[in-house]
């Protein structure tokens, strides 16, 4: 059983991508009787598409909001973490942005950084709470401070964009290369835009290639098109209409399509062999999922 919901969004008028979606935790650490009655669930997310709670077989998302308030309850932050992600998003329950509200205060309470993420996201969208950017900040920047990847990804946000802060496209960069160089395919997409643009940072097209390809590599499909992009163009890699076509369709293919409208000319530009070459490379990575570790939750 999938749920699916959109994880990002774009605001204003940067280029760069805000991690919009609260995210789970694994629940470790639990005995093993307590984990023969814990259901079966992940979540699957790829930057700029869906996330997916997925249900193992015969359990219900009652189940999952059942197990995780009984642990909530006992006082085990990851526990209590997902819970409010359930009432965020009325997995199992009816909305409740309040519910979630003081159980993300709770777990935080213990110091958890996934919680401070999630909080970050209330007051930047002023779910159960008064919108407020300085407030979100700060908990983003707790959660950044201690190794949250998707926290990192919005300080550098949030930064960029003179959020519940002043401007400042240096300490951007810096954030977004912090997510980037642990492997954050948001941050090196961000990193890659600015480096793309000259913000913050000289402007650079080999670099902006280098980091767009990393994150496509992993499944950002805006970082896809970028790169077909800078392909079709011949910035920062040498021209090749094929690659350009095969890393543009990729995109597509993925469900994100703005850079359709490059591919019929592109098409025309290559011969039938190197479109069928293009055309199964975009398919093999069809099946690459971005996995953020940050994003992932098991309950055994």
């Amino acid at each position: 059983m999938k749920i699916r919901f959109a994880s990002v969004v774009r605001r204003r008028s940067t280029l760069g991508v805000l991690v919009w979606t609260l995210t789970l935790l694994p629940q470790t650490g639990w005995g093993q009787e307590e984990r023969k009655s814990m259901p079966n669930v992940t979540v699957e997310s790829r930057a700029e598409m869906e996330t997916a709670l997925v249900l193992g077989p015969g359990k219900s998302l009652k189940d999952a909001r059942m197990c995780f308030e009984r642990e909530a309850v006992r006082g085990y932050a990851p526990a209590q973490v997902n819970l409010a992600v359930l009432y965020v998003n009325g997995w199992g329950t009816e909305k409740n942005y309040g519910a979630a509200l003081y159980w993300l205060k709770e777990a935080a309470k213990q110091g958890q950084s996934r919680a401070y993420t999630n909080l970050g996201l209330l007051y930047l969208n002023g779910w159960g709470v008064a919108r407020n950017d300085e407030e979100a900040l700060k908990d983003f920047r707790y959660a950044a401070e201690h190794g949250e990847t998707g926290a990192m990804v919005n300080v550098g946000y949030m930064t960029e964009n003179g959020m519940g802060t002043a401007r400042d496209q240096r300490a951007a960069v810096e954030w977004y290369r912090r997510a980037a160089d642990r492997g954050d395919a948001l941050g090196q997409n961000n990193l890659a835009d600015l480096y793309l643009r000259g913000l913050g940072v000289a402007q650079n097209d080999p670099l902006a290639a280098e980091w767009f390809q990393k994150a496509a590599e992993q499944g950002n499909t805006g970082a896809r098109i970028k790169l077909g992009f800078l392909y079709m163009t011949g910035r920062g890699v040498a021209k090749d209409p094929t690659a350009a076509y095969g890393w543009i369709l990729a995109g597509s293919l993925a469900g994100d399509h703005r850079g359709d409208e490059y591919l019929s000319d592109l098409r025309r530009q290559i011969n039938s062999e190197q479109a069928e070459t293009a055309t199964r490379h975009a398919e093999e990575l069809r099946q690459v999922r971005q996995r953020n570790a940050a994003e992932i939750a098991l309950v055994r």
